[in-house]
C-alpha cells in the first residue's frame, strides 16, 4: 500500500481538569466538549525522510512526529483541515490520532485501536498541546471524559445529541501557557462543570456549564466574552472553545446575533480510517 488516509472530527471542549502523571498517557483531563463534523484529513506515505504539512503548509508539531517515532515509520504527513490551527479546535490532536490510525495502515504495524489512541493521546500530551481531545475524537459525538489519560484509564459517557454547531474565532491562545501555570482556579471550576453535567446530561446544561467554567477560570477574554454577550443578547446560547479565542453555539445563536459563522455538525462516528 502506498498511502492511507484517516479523517478525525475537530473537537471543542467546554471545560476540563488537569491531571498530570510522569506517564503521558495516563496524564490528561476531565471535561465534556464536541466533535465536529469539520476535522482533519491526513494521508500518510512513505518517505526517505520524515515532512509533515498542514494544508499544504510545512509544519513543525511534535505530537506528529513523536507518533511516527513511537511506530518507527519514517513517512511524509498531509493533514487538511478548514478549522483554523491554535484556536480550540484540536487540530494537534486530530493530526496525531490521524497519523496514528494511518501509519498503522500503511506500515502493517497490526496495532488495535485502542492502542494506536493511547500512543497519539500520549504524544500530544508530552506535546504540551492538548489533554483530552484524542479520547473524544476517537469517540465523537459529545463525549463525556469522566477519568483522564488514554483509553486504559479513560470512562467515556456522552451526551445523547446531534445537530448543528456555528463557531466564531478571534484569534488564537496558547494551551501549552495554560496547563503548564497555577491550574487549582480551573480545576475546581472543571470539577464543578462536570458534576453540572454529568447530574444532567443534555447540550443546554453543557453549554451553561462551559459557560461557567470560562468565567470562572478567568479564561474569558473581552473580545469573547463581547461576542457572548451579543449571542445572548440575540436569544441564543454560546460559550468559548477551550482553548482559543473561538466562541461556539448550537442553536444558531451567531448568525442569529449578526455573526458570519463557519457552519457544521455535531460528528456522529468519531475518527476513522477512509477508503
Amino acid at each position: 500500500m502506498t498511502e492511507a488516509e484517516a479523517f478525525v472530527p475537530g473537537h471543542v471542549t467546554g471545560f476540563f481538569t488537569i491531571h498530570r502523571d510522569d506517564d503521558p498517557t495516563k496524564a490528561g483531563s476531565q471535561g465534556a466538549g464536541l466533535t465536529l463534523t469539520d476535522g482533519v484529513t491526513v494521508t500518510v506515505r512513505p518517505a526517505e525522510e520524515t515532512s509533515v504539512r498542514c494544508n499544504d503548509v510545512p509544519v513543525e508539531m511534535d505530537a506528529v512526529e513523536t507518533v511516527l517515532d513511537t511506530l518507527q515509520a519514517t513517512a511524509r504527513v498531509d493533514g487538511q483541515t478548514p478549522l483554523p490551527i491554535g484556536s480550540g479546535f484540536g487540530v494537534s490532536g486530530a493530526m496525531a490520532l490521524g497519523t496514528a490510525l494511518a501509519v498503522n495502515d500503511v506500515f502493517d504495524r497490526r496495532l488495535s485501536e485502542n492502542e494506536l489512541v493511547t500512543i497519539a493521546h500520549g504524544a500530544e500530551v508530552q506535546a504540551g498541546t492538548g489533554l483530552g481531545d484524542v479520547v473524544a475524537q476517537a469517540r465523537g459525538g459529545v463525549p463525556i471524559r469522566l477519568e483522564p489519560g488514554g483509553p486504559q484509564d479513560n470512562l467515556l459517557d456522552a451526551i445523547p445529541a446531534r445537530g448543528p454547531v456555528e463557531y466564531h474565532t478571534l484569534g488564537e491562545l496558547s494551551t501549552a501557557e495554560v496547563i503548564s501555570g497555577d491550574t487549582d482556579l480551573l480545576d475546581q471550576a472543571g470539577k464543578r462543570g462536570l458534576s453540572r453535567v454529568v447530574e444532567e446530561p443534555t447540550l443546554s446544561s453543557f453549554m451553561r456549564a462551559s459557560r461557567q467554567f470560562a468565567r470562572e477560570a478567568e479564561l474569558l477574554t473581552p473580545d469573547v466574552r463581547d461576542v457572548i454577550l451579543d449571542v445572548n443578547e440575540a436569544g441564543g446560547d454560546a460559550s468559548m472553545a477551550m482553548l482559543g479565542k473561538t466562541v461556539f453555539s448550537i442553536d444558531g445563536g451567531l448568525s442569529a446575533a449578526g455573526y458570519d459563522p463557519s457552519i457544521c455538525r455535531i460528528d456522529p462516528t468519531g475518527a476513522q480510517l477512509l477508503d
